[in-house]
Formats: structure tokens, C-alpha cells, sequence
């Protein structure tokens, strides 16, 4: 694993409302988009940006998300197209904690788990309105059970064997050589979003949700899942300069357009 490898794991797709992604501009109609997790191979091991989302959870939480994802398309699906398996993962960095960035943790048991300081607390204690957001709380066993207690949920056996490890980190962080994460709140309280240095290519700095889609950075428009959407539009501003700061190709989260472009499965960017 000399050289840094960037691999994309389609991780199936969502629908929200045109006037959520585009906060106030629209147009409003169901609009599907995709989720991905982000796999990177660096000589200081596997980091996995991002887990996408548990089809159950979606389904017995938020199903007027209309998900669609088949087995080839969770954690363990993907990272079998590329030869490895779940234990292989060293690494897990969240960008946030909602529930479409953290549904397949559980499934990294050996993993530390690396995020935003203000995040991790958020996730346990969020407003009101946040909620549906941070609705699955499997990436964080004690919290997921404190916040369930006296519910009847359905078994999960993967939970029983997940005992995760945290790592958090506040500001800008180079966790590993060109391997790093910027601060990019406003979304949630302590979002991050990651660039990758690459020997053969330009960086690809990953938005996470401070931006979904090149149409959001093309408008100046965020999204309207926001804790605070003055902080949300200055993070739309700091991808655009850390962007020309690094000469970094923007990676979308949620853009159905571009995502048609990227590679993905055993496809890399090296």
C-alpha cells in the first residue's frame, strides 16, 4: 500500500424533496440521489470516510426515503468487490453522524473511530429538530441503547460484537501523510470534510453534506438539513477556496449528476 488508493462504495441511493436539497430554491419534486463511503488504502492503512446508511433503520425510521440498496451495496458487499473484508478496516472517519453517513460502523468491529469532538456529543444530546438526522445511533452502542431504553427494537446481532474505539479531533487535521480533514461545520456541529493527496492526479477533497452536489456550490445554496445555516453557507465558501487553495477536484456527497462520473467498486483513483 505504497502508493495512496482512493476507492468509491456505492452504497444504493435516497429520496428527498428538491426544495430540502436546495434549501428555498427548489424545484421541489422528489429528487433521488446517491450515498457512498469512501475507502482509502495508505500506507498507514485502510480509513473508510463514511459508511452510508443501514436499509432497516431507513425502513423502519425514515421510509418516505424510499431507499434502495441490495447486499452488494452495503459495507460488507462492497468491500468484497474489492477483495478485503470488514475486519480489514483500520480507520473509521465520520464526516457527521447522520443516519446516511454512519449506518454501516457497526459493521467495522475492529476499526478506531475517528470524528469531530462537537459531533460525538451532538449525536448524543441533538435539538429537536435534528432528530430524524441522528436517528441511528449503531455507530455508538452505549448511546444507541441509553436513548433506546425500554423500547422494543428488533436484535442486531452485529451491535453485540461492536465495541467501538474513538479518536476525536477539533480543527484541521492531518491524520495521516496527505490525508487530511478540514473543518466544514454548519450542517451539524462538528462537520468534517476530507482531502486526499494523490501521486497521480489532482486531490480529490470530499464535501461530505457541506455540500451536496455541484448545483448547491454553482448557487451558493446549502441544503436545508442544517444546525446553522450561516456557518452552512461560509463552508460552502471554504470547499471553493481550499478548492483553489490545493488545486483539489471537489467531490460531491449527494450529487446524482457527477456521481454518474465517478469510479466506483474495484475501479480507484491512485
Amino acid at each position: 500500500m505504497a502508493d495512496t488508493k482512493v476507492y468509491l462504495l456505492d452504497g444504493g441511493s435516497l429520496v428527498i424533496d428538491g426544495f430540502h436539497a436546495f434549501w428555498n430554491r427548489g424545484p421541489g419534486g422528489e429528487l433521488r440521489f446517491p450515498c457512498y463511503a469512501v475507502l482509502v488504502e495508505h500506507a498507514d492503512g485502510r480509513y473508510m470516510f463514511d459508511t452510508g446508511y443501514d436499509f432497516d433503520h431507513v425502513m423502519r425510521v425514515l421510509p418516505f426515503e424510499k431507499p434502495i440498496q441490495d447486499k452488494e451495496q452495503t459495507i460488507p458487499g462492497q468491500l468484497a468487490k474489492i477483495g478485503l473484508k470488514t475486519d480489514d478496516i483500520d480507520y473509521v472517519i465520520n464526516s457527521h453522524y447522520h443516519f446516511d453517513h454512519c449506518g454501516g460502523n457497526k459493521h467495522l468491529h475492529k476499526a478506531c473511530t475517528i470524528c469531530h469532538a462537537k459531533e460525538l456529543e451532538a449525536s448524543g444530546d441533538c435539538q429537536p429538530f435534528e432528530h430524524l438526522g441522528y436517528s441511528d445511533l449503531t455507530f455508538a452502542p452505549d448511546l444507541h441503547k441509553k436513548k433506546n431504553a425500554g423500547k422494543e427494537l428488533p436484535p442486531d446481532p452485529a451491535l453485540d460484537m461492536y465495541t467501538p474505539k474513538f479518536e476525536t479531533l477539533s480543527g484541521d487535521q492531518e491524520i495521516a501523510k496527505g490525508l487530511w480533514l478540514f473543518e466544514t461545520p454548519g450542517h451539524t456541529a462538528g462537520h468534517y470534510s476530507m482531502m486526499v493527496e494523490l501521486k497521480n492526479r489532482r486531490p480529490i477533497l470530499f464535501t461530505a453534506d457541506a455540500c451536496y452536489s455541484k448545483k448547491n456550490m454553482d448557487m451558493m445554496c446549502i441544503s436545508s438539513f442544517h444546525l446553522d445555516p450561516v456557518a452552512s453557507v461560509k463552508s460552502l465558501h471554504r470547499l471553493k477556496e481550499l478548492a483553489a487553495k490545493y488545486d483539489a477536484e471537489l467531490f460531491y456527497s449527494h450529487d446524482p449528476d457527477s456521481f454518474k462520473s465517478y469510479q466506483t467498486g474495484a475501479n480507484c483513483y491512485s
